[in-house]
Formats: structure tokens, C-alpha cells, sequence
């Protein structure tokens, strides 16, 4: 009795065409696993030209500044100093207190104070310790000094009235004329000749910061503030521009000198 055709087994799966599929994906599997290796060797080769690029510029660096491998530039996480400091409690000193770190026992650092914040100048031994050019800062908030340039008189952190070492001479004081005795226009012209050198007081200050924190690759670093009575500024008259101050006032509504742009070695602030 012959069988029904309808009822034939399918061929296994071991036939020629079976052999194909599984050639053609053996050959994807390869393909797969070729591309692999050979973006692993980009990868590596892309980061051994960074890293020969960076040791090229580090070396290049030191052989043109001779003291720096990173161009002068010297930022807070180089300097394990002020690491350490980052990660130590902050200096709180009153006015008094803080005149025992002016450089005369060597057993304590050299401290100086700038708008109520306290900065460490160790590093700077031979510029703000005794003998020093600049020892007279050292152990003192002495900020007007810092905008005024003088240096005997303004030791002190009395910032009040110091914006008229930026306003022109052709400013009348408030003392001087109110603004009832001044036409419309010169009333504006005071309030915005004022209101610019304030904003050039709040620069030169800020200059100065930037210098202390390290910021122009000195190892100079912030480490605390000055405690003071919220109205200790109250307590005392305001002083009278100092008379180098005065005499460098511009003429006209041109930008007030800096006394200490030079110094820090930055250019002057608008």
C-alpha cells in the first residue's frame, strides 16, 4: 500500500540549505566579532596621542618657564596647602587677635585681612614679614589702604567715602553743594560719576582677592574671616580721603588710578 504524500516528513535540518544559514551566520558572527578588536585599537591609539599631547605640553611648559610645568598657572588643587586648609575649619579672629600673626614670632603664620576676610601670606615672608615692603598690611584688615594707596594713613578696614579716590575733581562733594544747588544734569552726572566709582572701589578690592586666594599663582590662600560688631564701622566717624588719594583723582570722567594694579600684576578693573 503506498503512503500518502501528505503524510511525508519534512527533510532535517542537516540539508544543504540548513548549511547556508548556518554559514551565513557564522559569517555575521565573524563580522561581529572582527569589528571589536579593531575599535579597541582607535580607542587606544586616540588615548596615547592625549596623553603624549599632555606630556609634550607639560615638558614644553617647564622648559620655557623653568619653575612651572603647568604654564605659572598654579590652581588651588596644586598646592597641598590649601588642600589642607580647604579641609580645615576656618580661621575666626577678632581685629586684636589677628595682629599676633603679623610675621614677628615665626611660630605662627603670617596672616592679613582684606574686607573682613582673613588670608594666609606665609609664602610671602620676605614681602610681609618684619622688613618686609608690605609688612605694614600684615596682622590688619587695613582694605582702604589697598584702594587709596596710602599706606601710613589708611590702615584700616573703613571703606566708607573711598569711592572719591575714583570721582573726578569736577565732582562737588555732598558736603560741598546739595543736589538743590545743582542744575538736572549735574545732579545725574554726581550720582553716576559716584555710582561708577564704586563699582571700580568693589574691582580693586575684588583685584586684590583674587591675588590672596592664590588666583595669580602666588601660594597665598583664604583660611577665615574677622569677627566684628555688626555697626563697628558706625562707631566711628567717616575718614577724609588721605591727600595721595586726593591728588590722584582724574580730572574728568576718565578711569581713577589703581594704585595697586601693577603690584598685582593684572590689569585695572573698570
Amino acid at each position: 500500500m503506498s503512503g500518502n504524500p501528505r503524510q511525508r516528513k519534512a527533510p532535517r535540518g542537516d540539508g544543504p540549505s540548513s548549511e547556508k544559514v548556518t554559514e551565513i551566520g557564522s559569517s555575521h558572527h565573524r563580522d561581529d566579532s572582527t569589528e571589536t578588536p579593531s575599535q579597541a585599537v582607535i580607542a587606544l591609539d586616540i588615548a596615547r596621542l592625549i596623553v603624549g599631547l599632555l606630556l609634550v605640553n607639560v615638558l614644553l611648559s617647564y622648559f620655557i618657564t623653568g619653575d612651572s610645568f603647568t604654564w605659572g598657572y598654579r590652581a588651588w588643587w596644586l598646592r597641598p596647602r590649601t588642600i589642607y586648609q580647604f579641609f580645615s575649619t576656618p580661621v575666626i579672629l577678632t581685629d586684636a587677635e589677628l595682629a599676633r600673626y603679623d610675621g614677628r614670632n615665626e611660630s605662627l603664620p603670617i596672616y592679613l585681612g582684606l574686607n573682613g576676610t582673613i588670608y594666609d601670606v606665609t609664602a610671602g615672608r620676605l614681602t610681609y614679614g618684619p622688613g618686609g615692603p608690605y609688612n605694614h598690611f600684615a596682622g590688619r584688615d587695613a582694605v582702604r589702604a589697598f584702594v587709596t594707596g596710602c599706606f601710613d594713613e589708611d590702615g584700616n578696614p573703613d571703606l566708607r567715602g573711598v569711592e572719591w579716590t575714583y570721582v573726578p575733581k569736577d565732582v562737588p562733594r555732598y558736603e560741598e553743594k546739595s543736589d538743590e544747588q545743582l542744575t538736572v544734569e549735574e545732579r545725574d552726572y554726581r550720582v553716576a560719576m559716584v555710582a561708577q566709582a564704586q563699582e571700580q572701589v568693589a574691582g580693586t578690592v575684588q583685584g586684590w582677592a583674587d591675588l590672596f586666594q592664590g588666583r595669580s599663582g602666588k601660594d597665598y590662600f583664604e583660611v577665615g574671616r574677622i569677627q566684628r560688631a555688626a555697626d563697628w564701622a558706625e562707631r566711628e566717624p567717616i575718614k577724609e580721603l588721605c591727600a595721595t588719594a586726593e591728588k590722584m583723582r582724574p580730572r574728568t570722567n576718565l578711569q581713577g588710578n589703581d594704585a595697586g594694579a601693577k603690584y598685582r600684576g593684572g590689569k585695572k578693573r573698570p
